[in-house]
């Protein structure tokens, strides 16, 4: 009995060890190909930063998160949008005023960031009028402020030249700012401008996108070498067939207006867009930095983010009330 037993034993016993055997191969087998493909994204990721000096795991995940925000706040409760349209008007002068006084410009950093956080409820609740008085108290009070400081504190004294361009550098913050924000503010404020505001912001995503997506694979020719050398025709060219597409799914889907009214808004988002890109980049250039912090891992600042959309928002609110 125990001749004929020990033999079954010892069957299952190595049938047991090969089980465990083939377990412990398919679960190296399996651990290598997800180092290989960690290793692939890695280098892929490696290979796009060094190409765009962004993170993009990081970027993606930021850029969802924030665009999860801003739906939801646009769709459900409108005034919700207002507290994301301070926090990011507010963060967005503050490195931009911190961008001029390191450069040696003093613009005065309270009242600027005052200024464009006041401008959006004034708009959203007082319209065109509280847009237009908010927007005057608060170039008041920035030159007033440093005016006063350039009285009442000697040491810092730089004359009457070097006061008339920090002047002019402050009321040029609360223009490009505060103004070019507030229209996003003044659309919201509109019967069903809500998804106007959230079509826009989606088909400059679309053209943002398009020219990240065709530079990165085709872009050979740069498009203005002197102010942004990354950027090239073909990534423009990517950027147009975007806005085109987007403009008209958005038009036709969204705004129920017409697919022609969609190629018209897409072309001119994708100029403002551009423009504002550009005109930014020229900005740190003369500034001489990169991004205008660092405080949105992947993206660079908050008006890194802004600023294709600050002329895009005025451009929108000008469609609006011209086919509405």
């Amino acid at each position: 009995m125990s001749d004929d037993s020990s033999p079954g034993r010892r069957g299952k016993a190595r049938s047991r060890e090969e089980f465990r055997a083939q377990v412990q191969a398919t679960r190296a087998d399996f651990e290598r190909q997800v180092q290989a493909r960690k290793a692939q994204l890695d280098a892929t990721n490696e290979r796009i930063a060094a190409r765009t000096g962004r993170n993009l795991v990081v970027a993606t995940i930021i850029g969802l998160a924030v665009g999860a925000l801003v739906v939801v706040s646009l769709i459900f409760i409108k005034e919700l949008f207002l507290v994301f349209g301070m926090t990011m008007a507010g963060f967005a002068t503050f490195e931009l005023v911190q961008a001029f006084r390191g450069s040696g410009r003093r613009v005065p950093r309270i009242p600027s960031v005052v200024a464009a956080v006041g401008i959006v409820p004034a708009t959203f609740f007082l319209h065109a009028g509280g847009q237009l008085v908010s927007l005057s108290a608060g170039i008041l009070v920035v030159v007033v402020w440093r005016l006063v400081e350039e009285v009442a504190v000697p040491r810092s004294r730089r004359g009457p030249r070097a006061v008339g361009k920090d002047v002019l550098w402050a009321v040029f913050v609360q223009l490009y700012v505060s103004l070019l924000a507030s229209f996003t503010i003044l659309l919201l404020a509109e019967p069903g401008g809500e998804w106007w505001v959230l079509a826009f912001l989606i088909l400059v995503v679309s053209v943002d996108t398009g020219a990240y997506v065709s530079g990165l694979s085709w872009g050979k020719h740069p498009m203005a070498p002197t102010i942004s050398p990354k950027k090239t025709w073909e990534g423009f060219a990517g950027a147009a067939a975007a806005a085109v597409i987007a403009g008209i799914l958005l038009s036709v889907f969204m705004l129920g207006e017409s697919w022609w009214f969609g190629m018209v808004f897409g072309v001119v988002l994708l100029l403002t867009a551009t423009a504002g890109d550009l005109a930014e980049s020229l900005i740190k250039r003369d500034l001489g930095v990169k991004d205008m912090s660092s405080w949105l891992p992947g993206h660079g600042g908050f008006l890194d983010r802004l600023d294709s959309i600050l002329p895009s928002a005025a451009a929108t609110y000008v469609l609006f009330l011209v086919f509405r």
